[in-house]
């Protein structure tokens, strides 16, 4: 954890530095006729890497919080530790199961829709709920029933 908030930390210093580098190269520019200097500047990419800089500042002190809060360390943060040990479960998954293709299926019927006609959206709409109910279902009946 603490090598992600020092990540994030570098992140949001960098940002602020090339923010800082964008507003002086936007003000020095030859080509801009501006009566002022803050009439050179270019506003939207000013403030927008401006706002990558602070969010990637909030994510470093959240991370630095939570870090502090474990009173533990994780074992990405130590040097002596091996893979398995941050080897956490990661869920059940049905490697045989065809309903996640049913339901891209149905996404891309939805979308198709929206560009071509709505009425393939509806016909997506009608396979995703099929499939969603089948995927969700898919273990209480056949030969996989628990």
């Amino acid at each position: 954890m603490k090598a992600n908030y020092v990540l994030f930390l570098i992140l949001a210093v960098f940002f602020f530095v090339a923010d800082a580098a964008y507003v002086i190269w936007s003000v020095i520019d030859p080509t801009h006729t501006a009566k002022q200097w803050y009439d050179g500047i270019e506003w939207v990419g000013a403030v927008g890497i401006a706002l990558s800089g602070i969010l990637s500042a909030f994510i470093a002190f959240y991370l630095n919080r939570v870090h502090a809060g474990q009173g533990g360390e994780l074992p990405e943060d130590r040097v002596e530790a091996e893979i398995d040990d941050g080897d956490a479960e990661q869920g059940f998954f049905s490697p045989w199961s065809w309903w996640p293709i049913m339901l891209a299926l149905s996404a891309s019927l939805v979308f198709a829709g929206l560009a071509v006609g709505f009425w393939i959206s509806i016909i997506g709409g009608g396979v995703f709920v099929i499939s969603i109910i089948g995927w969700q279902y898919e273990y209480f009946r056949g030969h996989f029933a628990r």
